[in-house]
């Protein structure tokens, strides 16, 4: 009888093999169909107030502020409802599998952290001795948690409060007779403009060491390599490449909306100034940054080799802009 359940368990067992082979096989093409499928990068949207289908829906001009204020909630809010939502927090497959989306969530992350604070300290407020505004006191607080946090209250939850004491004090300035401000002046875009250049300037080196940077050796604790002539050979890990990239793709796709919105607040400014132009040469310069990657990698190629460096691309792209916000930052300072 023993002998008659024997091949009963065998075929019983090699079931259970196949079933649990097809299963894993099963899961493992959803969780690259996802993995596809999320790694996409959110497209370019207009300006609010820029065009008719962007414009506000209330009556009257437009109120100055509103477009760098909705942008600055319609930035944040792409990187939580984006496709696969926000993923930077992510433990489990696919998310935690993926390094390109999160970099780039977090370049975006770090210019609404900066804007946000620029509205709380500057924009909102007349003067140095100025009471603070309510909303954007909480919000920037909110927009500084952990990019990463999963456990309660989790990062999209903090975002997701900031998104709305953005919008509460949107709704304030918008209200006839309300008590909040945005002051389109040009010693608060000055000073949001320096801190730009400081976010630039540093993507640029990081993205430029991909190919390795001789630089004089300052620093004695300094990690790098060490050569004959005694210049210190800086190179980015072959494995932070790409994300160090994504994170720049991400960082200039959010600026790229806000540089939009000054144009329309600060258009009466930047004309006084003589600084439109020079405001729409950056625009410019950004758009380029969102050119489609005509390859399934990031490359890594020398600086005058074979094949390219989309590091050095992206960080050439990224100077001339940033070049051109330091002339921007002094025409606005003039008097």
């Amino acid at each position: 009888m023993s002998d008659a359940i024997s091949p009963r368990r065998g075929r019983r067992s090699h079931l259970f093999i196949h079933l649990g082979t097809v299963l894993g096989g099963a899961y493992i093409l959803a969780t690259l169909a996802l993995m596809w499928w999320w790694d996409h990068e959110p497209s370019l949207f207009d300006a609010p107030g820029t065009s008719v289908e962007t414009a506000p829906a209330r009556s009257g001009p437009p109120v100055t502020g509103g477009a760098m204020v909705r942008s600055l909630a319609r930035v944040a809010g792409t990187l939580l409802d984006k496709r696969g939502g926000y993923l930077s927090n992510d433990k489990l497959p696919p998310g935690v599998l993926m390094d390109n989306m999160p970099n780039w969530e977090f370049g975006a992350l770090v210019q609404v952290r900066d804007l946000a604070k620029a509205m709380r300290n500057d924009f909102s407020r007349s003067q140095t001795q100025s009471v603070e505004d309510v909303d954007l006191a909480e919000a920037d607080p909110l927009f500084s948690s952990p990019n990463d946090r999963w456990l309660l209250p989790s990062s999209e939850s903090q975002y997701r409060k900031g998104i709305a004491r953005v919008e509460a004090y949107l709704a304030r300035i918008e209200a006839p007779g309300g008590n909040a401000h945005f002051y389109a002046r040009a010693d608060n875009l000055a000073d949001w403009l320096a801190i730009v250049e400081k976010r630039l300037g540093s993507l640029s080196q990081r993205l430029s060491t991909s190919a390795g940077q001789a630089v004089l050796d300052t620093d004695p604790d300094s990690s790098g390599e060490v050569g004959p002539d005694g210049l210190t050979v800086v190179r980015t890990p072959w494995t932070k490449i790409d994300d160090v990239f994504y994170e720049a793709r991400g960082s200039t796709w959010a600026l790229l909306h806000f540089l939009k919105a000054v144009e329309v607040d600060f258009d009466r400014v930047l004309r006084d100034k003589n600084a439109l132009v020079s405001l729409r040469q950056i625009i410019r310069e950004l758009e380029d940054t969102q050119a489609p990657l005509g390859s399934p990698i990031v490359l890594n190629g020398t600086p005058f080799g074979f094949f390219a460096n989309h590091s050095l691309v992206m960080a050439n792209y990224i100077s001339r802009a940033n070049a051109a916000i330091i002339d921007l930052r002094r025409l606005l300072e003039r008097g």
